[in-house]
């Protein structure tokens, strides 16, 4: 977290290699934050943007004592989206909903104040928030014939929270709390929740089954097969996700990129694409990954990944680069630069 008072000292990774006279690609390379002594970043573990207290990093790298930060919990702490959940009681995943409530957007924080940075909470907030929260069960069911009661971007972290309590929870009774529809919504929500758990628990005991990670959860058996599936799609997409950032950085560090965090979705079929927005002046406006196609150029920066058709996609503006499905970065970069490189349809 960043302690109250100290934002003016954040400091991201790229921060910190140009204050070494690093290249980003070199610091990820050589690693200089690893060493004995070096200060621990303010982020929390699980952050995918490192962020250090830029005073504490100064100082070790003058060879001078280290400063301590403050240890004690203020209200105007601001919280990463991990450390917002754990004040709220509920899970990351869970927090990605709670979010874009009025309540919490108005007050968030961007680490740093330019290019996307990572959001951030004053603790006083989350806590105001997670005080205003209706009971559980809120709703008193659906109503015969209605639509969902509550907002759809609530209803994963609803489902969450029954499942908290009750991990055999049934898909009448979370119709019936949450006043939404049995099928689909419903049954595709608790499988989602419950896929992205065992993926969880998958994650910090590999040696089971998925299956077996199922178990221990306490999920019915008639249920596994499906979150079953959405676990090892969503396995593979953290797999993914290191190589997807490694290329969107040194996208970035060309000047050919915006600065973003990856994310990647789920496709029809439980195939995986993500995207990365170039900057302006660019030839394309971004560029897509997809698990089966490799790169590719897009012809919307608004929505790059498109419509998944189950084919892939073909026709002006689009373009595939690579010479497999994780080509080195500067593969990449050279295609880019050059337009006759590439194709008009997949080759792998």
């Amino acid at each position: 977290m960043i302690r109250a008072g100290r934002l003016k000292y954040a400091q991201t990774m790229t921060d910190l290699a140009a204050a070494l006279g690093m290249p980003l690609g070199t610091f990820r390379n050589k690693k200089p934050h690893t060493q004995e002594g070096h200060p621990a970043p303010i982020s929390s573990p699980t952050s995918r943007a490192l962020l250090w207290d830029s005073e504490q990093t100064a100082a070790f790298h003058a060879g001078k004592p280290v400063p301590a930060l403050p240890d004690v919990d203020d209200e105007k702490d601001l919280l990463d989206r991990h450390e917002a959940a754990a004040e709220l009681g509920v899970s990351p995943a869970s927090w990605n909903k709670y979010k874009s409530d009025p309540k919490l957007t108005k007050h968030v924080v961007l680490v740093p104040a330019t290019d996307g940075g990572t959001e951030h909470w004053p603790r006083r907030v989350v806590r105001e928030f997670k005080a205003s929260r209706p009971g559980r069960g809120a709703g008193g069911g659906r109503r015969e014939g209605s639509g969902d009661m509550i907002p759809r971007d609530e209803i994963l972290t609803r489902i969450a929270e029954l499942l908290d309590d009750d991990p055999a929870v049934t898909l009448a009774a979370v119709a019936e709390t949450l006043g939404i529809a049995k099928f689909p919504t419903a049954q595709a929500g608790l499988a989602q929740v419950r896929g992205r758990r065992i993926a969880d628990l998958l994650e910090a005991t590999p040696h089971l089954t998925p299956q077996q990670a199922a178990e221990q959860l306490g999920y019915p058996t008639i249920t596994h097969r499906g979150a079953v599936a959405i676990a090892e799609a969503e396995l593979r997409a953290r797999q993914a996700l290191p190589y997807l950032q490694q290329v969107a950085d040194a996208l970035t560090e060309a000047g050919v990129a915006e600065p973003v965090q990856v994310e990647v979705r789920q496709l029809a079929g439980d195939h995986l694409a993500a995207a990365v927005p170039l900057a302006a002046g660019q030839s394309t406006p971004a560029l897509v990954w997809d698990e089966r196609y490799g790169w590719r150029t897009a012809n919307s920066r608004r929505h790059p990944i498109g419509k998944d058709t189950g084919t892939a996609p073909e026709g002006e503006g689009i373009r595939y680069l690579g010479s497999s499905l994780k080509p080195e970065p500067v593969e990449l970069l050279e295609a880019l630069a050059d337009g006759r490189k590439g194709y008009k349809r997949p080759k792998l």
